[in-house]
């Protein structure tokens, strides 16, 4: 979530795979990808099986065969870089709106991680161009659909392959849109002539549903923390209690780490605030509202979620994906690895508890902006009842987007459709989890902002009582982002994109962690 540029400069490649930062650095923020001297050897070394089975009499799929429902049609000698031109043509068939940059850029870095493992059998060659394409920032123009999550990510993935031969449209380092040959021999890229094998490994991967989760986990790392920050300060501005979230109700009781994690973090940003404290005795209300009271319980199982979910993550990033795969004993054989259904199920579980957060964070949100449940706040949060409105229709917002997620956490994995005349009898729909979870954060991180902006408005409200040290420091963050406190009504959506940006950006995350000591 946060757009800071990493300090390092360049990510290698050697044969052992790359990390999940590794993706964010390369994806999102431009950094340098070089092969290693290891990994070359290694590629060159198993293209030389490729090349021995290729001038041999058995056929062997994707070297001297047809593709998928055709693979029983044996292609000669002098007809097989035109099949692999024909692959990659057909298959770049994608429609609708152009994939975002850093999710094209995030599939060109998996895949080229692949193919520098030694395990596809192409040339060097082939790598290289994918790596001198990131370098050179030229990215290939890939549509929203034409991928099942089976077989690979297959029209995204053709896409960029048609790009490394020197056709199609990509985006240039300045972003306009250009013909691939006239940008790559400005660059001084040589287009690829592609051998056997090479187009279909080119093709045959989860990259992209797996460059879309890599992004998201980071994204949401970062919106969990807000999720405790925005959290704290609704329980601050309705006079809840933090006693609820004290250790030893948490973890001896109900021993969930990521529940443990929130009710810490809770707890710590609410400490020595001054309105917490005002109604710490004598208050008559026995118990806070679910919303309040149980938030850790939430957004830990959604940082628990995140955990297991970077365990596949993990798992699918060290993972070489290609159909028919190299052995290291020199064999090539076919396999089902390229089924996205592990990353899929990862991908729909994740966007459960987003939906849940949000719902309960739009709750608050309510609660602040109702007179009858606010403990004292004006309705709406307004500066003059029946003049102004306030927050009504931010909280309208909200909803809607709260709406939304609760449909985007319908999963896509179940919804498989056969295809390729029933050889691909079924399919992951990983690329279609990708895609709705890539908007449940982006809306997550707008529910929040709505939430911020209540709770610190309503904390200014309890003036002459003061927030906490913590609460203090994201209130202060908002306001030189640009935010409003209290007063007659302003345009609205203006305040609410500069609190989303405070959250993309990490300045009103790490005014709080400065002040927790990180």
């Amino acid at each position: 979530m946060t757009h800071t540029k990493p300090r390092r400069q360049t990510v290698t490649l050697g044969p052992s795979g790359a990390t999940l930062t590794d993706v964010v650095d390369v994806a999102r923020h431009g950094v340098t990808v070089t092969l290693s001297q290891e990994a070359l050897d290694a590629v060159a070394a198993v293209r030389r099986h490729v090349e021995d089975l290729a001038a041999g009499d058995v056929p062997t799929y994707g070297i001297s065969t047809g593709f998928g429902a055709l693979a029983d049609k044996h292609i000669p000698v002098e007809s097989r870089a035109q099949l692999q031109k024909s692959l990659i043509r057909s298959h770049a068939a994608g429609m609708g709106p152009q994939v975002e940059k850093e999710v094209v850029r995030a599939l060109m870095f998996l895949r080229a991680t692949t193919l520098a493992s030694g395990r596809t059998g192409v040339r060097p060659e082939v790598v290289q161009t994918m790596v001198d394409l990131l370098n050179a920032d030229i990215i290939p123009v890939v549509h929203e659909y034409g991928s099942l999550g089976c077989s690979g990510d297959l029209a995204p993935l053709s896409h960029i392959a048609l790009a490394l031969m020197g056709e199609g449209p990509v985006i240039g380092p300045e972003g306009d849109q250009r013909e691939a040959s006239e940008l790559m021999a400005e660059a001084g890229i040589t287009p690829l002539e592609l051998r056997e094998k090479e187009g279909l490994a080119l093709i045959n991967g989860t990259e992209g549903m797996l460059g879309m989760l890599a992004l998201a986990l980071h994204d949401l790392d970062a919106l969990a923390d807000v999720l405790d920050l925005t959290a704290a300060m609704s329980v601050e501005a309705l006079l809840g209690t933090d006693r609820v979230f004290v250790p030893e109700l948490h973890e001896p009781l109900r021993p969930h780490p990521g529940q443990a994690r929130s009710a810490d973090r809770m707890l710590r940003i609410l400490a020595d605030s001054p309105i917490v404290a005002s109604h710490r005795e004598g208050d008559s209300r026995i118990q806070d509202a679910y919303s309040l009271r149980c938030a850790p319980q939430v957004a830990g199982g959604l940082r628990d979620t995140l955990a297991y979910v970077r365990q596949v993550a993990e798992r699918e990033v060290a993972a070489t994906i290609d159909n028919p795969v190299v052995l290291e004993d020199g064999r090539v054989s076919s396999n089902g690895n390229f089924h996205g259904a592990p990353v899929a199920y990862a991908l729909d579980f994740l966007a459960i508890p987003v939906a849940d957060a949000a719902s309960m964070a739009e709750r608050r949100t309510d609660r602040m902006l109702d007179p009858a449940r606010s403990a004292g706040l004006p309705a709406f949060l307004v500066d003059d009842p029946g003049v102004d409105s306030g927050m009504m229709i931010a909280q309208y917002t909200q909803a809607g987007l709260v709406s939304d997620m609760k449909r985007l956490a319908v999963p896509a994995s179940v919804d498989s459709i056969p295809s390729s005349a029933m050889q691909e009898d079924h399919v992951s729909m990983g690329w279609h989890a990708a895609r709705k979870l890539r908007t449940a954060v982006e809306n997550f991180r707008r529910v929040l902002a709505v939430e911020l902006v209540a709770a610190a408005r309503a904390i200014e409200l309890r003036a002459p009582l003061r927030p906490g040290p913590a609460t203090g420091a994201a209130l202060a963050a908002l306001r030189e982002a640009g935010v409003p406190g209290p007063g007659p009504d302003q345009f609205m959506a203006p305040q609410l994109a500069d609190a989303e940006q405070a959250l993309r950006d990490g300045s009103v995350l790490a005014a709080v962690e400065q002040v927790l000591g990180g």
